[in-house]
C-alpha cells in the first residue's frame, strides 16, 4: 500500500522524487488563462512567478486531471514539478471542492507510479481538504499486478530484463510508494483523523478492487469467505460462514438455486461489528456472483469477459463493514455477502423452475441471468429478522440501470424516499455519482406468475426498477431499505480517470461508510 504522510516542509527542501502542484482555469478576469492554485507559492516564486505562463507554453490549460510534468527549478531537492489540472478556479472566497482535489490528487498520483516519495502541495485550506487529497492520492495510486509476472531474468533485450529497484520490471511500474501532504499540519488533531481515516477508507476500498479484479478461477465462494474470515479475524468482526449444507437445511431456495449449477458451491456470510455505544443498527447486503455466466440463460458472446465483477456489491459491503470496525464508529453494522456462481450444467436451475426462498414465498425463474436478485431475497429475508434500523443492498442488478445512467452513476431506489434522499446525499458528499430513481407500483403487476408467488422478470422497459420491485418484496414489513445498483460504475472497462483504475473501481464503498457515520452521529435522515 501506498504510504501517506503529512508535512509542513516547504516545498525546495523536501527530498522526494516529485512536487505536485495544481493549477486551473482562472474566472477571476474571465479571460480563463491559467492559474497556480494555493499550496504551490513556494514553487511558483522559484520560477520567478512564471510559472503558469511556463506551463501554458507547454500546452497546459488547467483542465481537470490534465497532467504536465517539467525540471524543478533551481534549489530543489525534488527534480521534477508535475502541474495537475483543477479545472475552473473556484469564485472569490470559494474552494476548490472536494471531489476536484480528490481527482486531481488521483491523476497525479498516476502520473508518478514508480516512483518512491511524491510531495503534493495541492490546496489545503482544512480537514477536509486533507481528507480530499489524501483520498484521491491514496486510490489514484492503486494498482492491481498479482498476475503480471516480471520481465525474464534471461532476456537478451536489456530494456525489458532490467529490473526495477522494486522489484518490478522497468514496464511494469509500481504504484507511488508515497505521498507526503505539503501543508498539513501534522500537530492538527482534525488533520490527523482525516488523514487516518482516509488512510483506512482507501485501504479497504483498494481491498475491494483486488477482489474485484482476481479472476473467478481463484475467487470462487469459498475462496471469498475465506478472505472475510480472516479479515474479520484481524479486525474484531464476528463472522458466521452457512455453507451448502447449512443452506439447504435453512431452506434458502434463491442463492440454492444459482449456486447449483457450479462445482463451486454457495455461502452466505455474515460479517457483525458491533460498537457498546452504538443506538443504531444497520445491515449491508451485497450481491456476490463470483462469476455470472447466465446459467441455462446463457450470456450472448461479448457479454462474459468482465463477468468476474459480478461481486463487486459483496465487496463493497465487505470493505465498509471492515472500514467501519477501524474506524470504531459508534453503530452496529451487519454485512450479509451473498456468494454463488451461475454456471450451466446438467443440475443447473432451468427457466421455468420455481424455487422457495428463505422467506417462504415461491418464485418462478424466467431466466437464470436474473440471477443476483434471488441471491439478495434470501439475505434481504435473514437480515430482515435481526430487525435492523435500515438495510441497503448494493448489487450490480441489472443492464438496464446502465442504460439509464451510464458508467459512471449507480441509481438509489427505496421504499422511504427520505432514506433514499439522505443514502443519495451521503453519495454525493463523498463524491461518487448516484441518482435516486422511483419504484413504480404499476411495475409490480409484470412480476405476477401463473404458478409461483412472483416472477423472477416482469417488463422488459425499466427494468432496473422491476429488479428494485422484486427485492422490495422480500424487505421485512415496517424495516427500512434502499437498494443501490451499482451495475455502471462498479467496473470500469475504459481508460482510466481522476482516482478511477481501469478494472474494480469499489463504487458505493465510500457512500456505505458515510451513512455508517451519519447513522453513528445520530444525523442520518
Amino acid at each position: 500500500m501506498t504510504a501517506l504522510t503529512l508535512s509542513t516542509a516547504a516545498a525546495p527542501g523536501v527530498r522526494a522524487d516529485a512536487i505536485v502542484v495544481g493549477v486551473a482555469k482562472g474566472s477571476a478576469s474571465g479571460s480563463g488563462d491559467l492559474v497556480v492554485a494555493p499550496g504551490a507559492e513556494a514553487v511558483d516564486k522559484a520560477y520567478d512567478g512564471k510559472l503558469a505562463s511556463v506551463l501554458k507554453t507547454l500546452g497546459a490549460s488547467g483542465t481537470e486531471g490534465e497532467v504536465t510534468k517539467l525540471p524543478a527549478p533551481a534549489g530543489f531537492k525534488a527534480p521534477l514539478v508535475v502541474a495537475v489540472g483543477l479545472g475552473a478556479e473556484p469564485g472569490k472566497d470559494a474552494s476548490f471542492e472536494a471531489e476536484a482535489l480528490r481527482r486531481a490528487a488521483g491523476a497525479a498520483a498516476r502520473a508518478l507510479a514508480g516512483s518512491k516519495k511524491a510531495a503534493f502541495a495541492l490546496p489545503i485550506t482544512d480537514a477536509g481538504d486533507v481528507a480530499a487529497v489524501s483520498e484521491g492520492a491514496l486510490l489514484g495510486a492503486y494498482s492491481f499486478d498479482t498476475y503480471k509476472n516480471n520481465a525474464d531474468k534471461n532476456n537478451a533485450d536489456k530494456n525489458n530484463s532490467a529490473k526495477a529497484k522494486n522489484g518490478k520490471a522497468k514496464n511494469n511500474k509500481a504504484p507511488l510508494a508515497e505521498v507526503a501532504l505539503l501543508g498539513a499540519k501534522t500537530r492538527d488533531r482534525d488533520h490527523k483523523a482525516a488523514a487516518e481515516r482516509a488512510t483506512a477508507v482507501t485501504e479497504e476500498l483498494n481491498r475491494a478492487r483486488d477482489l474485484i479484479n482476481t479472476p473467478p478461477n481463484d475467487l470462487n465462494p469459498e475462496a471469498f469467505a475465506a478472505v472475510a474470515q480472516a479479515a474479520a479475524k484481524e479486525h474484531g468482526i464476528k463472522v458466521q460462514v452457512l455453507d451448502e449444507k447449512a443452506l439447504e437445511k435453512g431452506g434458502y431456495g434463491g442463492i440454492l438455486g444459482v449456486g447449483v449449477g457450479s462445482a463451486s458451491a454457495p455461502r452466505l456470510v455474515k460479517l457483525s461489528y458491533t460498537s457498546a455505544k452504538a443506538k443504531k443498527h444497520l445491515a449491508f447486503i451485497g450481491k456476490g456472483i463470483t462469476y455470472d455466466s447466465g446459467g441455462i440463460s446463457l450470456k450472448p458472446a461479448g457479454h462474459n469477459e468482465t463477468m468476474k465483477c459480478d461481486m463487486s456489491g459483496a465487496a463493497a459491503v465487505f470493505a465498509a463493514v471492515v472500514s467501519a470496525a477501524r474506524l470504531g464508529l459508534e453503530v452496529n453494522v451487519t454485512g450479509w455477502l451473498a456468494l454463488a456462481e451461475n454456471m450451466p450444467s446438467g443440475s443447473a436451475t432451468r427457466p421455468g423452475d420455481v424455487l422457495r426462498m428463505y422467506s417462504g414465498k415461491t418464485v418462478e425463474v424466467l431466466n437464470t441471468d436474473a440471477e443476483g436478485r434471488l441471491v439478495l431475497a434470501d439475505a434481504l429475508a435473514k437480515a430482515s429478522e435481526d430487525k435492523p434500523d435500515a438495510i441497503i443492498d448494493v448489487a450490480t442488478l441489472t443492464g438496464a440501470m446502465m442504460l439509464a445512467l451510464g458508467n459512471r452513476t449507480f441509481g438509489i431506489m427505496a421504499n422511504d424516499d427520505a432514506f433514499r434522499s439522505a443514502v443519495y446525499e451521503a453519495a454525493v458528499e463523498v463524491g461518487e455519482g448516484a441518482w435516486p430513481m422511483p419504484l413504480p407500483d404499476h411495475l409490480r403487476k409484470g412480476m405476477d406468475s401463473p404458478t409461483a408467488d412472483i416472477a423472477n422478470m416482469g417488463e422488459r422497459y425499466g427494468g432496473g426498477l422491476v429488479a428494485g420491485l422484486f427485492l422490495k418484496e422480500f424487505v421485512g414489513e415496517g424495516i427500512t431499505w434502499a437498494h443501490l445498483d451499482i451495475a455502471g460504475p462498479a467496473f470500469n472497462e475504459s481508460a482510466p480517470f481522476g482516482y478511477t483504475p481501469k478494472g474494480g473501481t469499489g463504487s458505493a464503498v465510500r457512500t456505505l461508510v458515510r451513512v455508517a457515520e451519519l447513522a453513528a452521529s445520530g444525523d442520518l435522515g
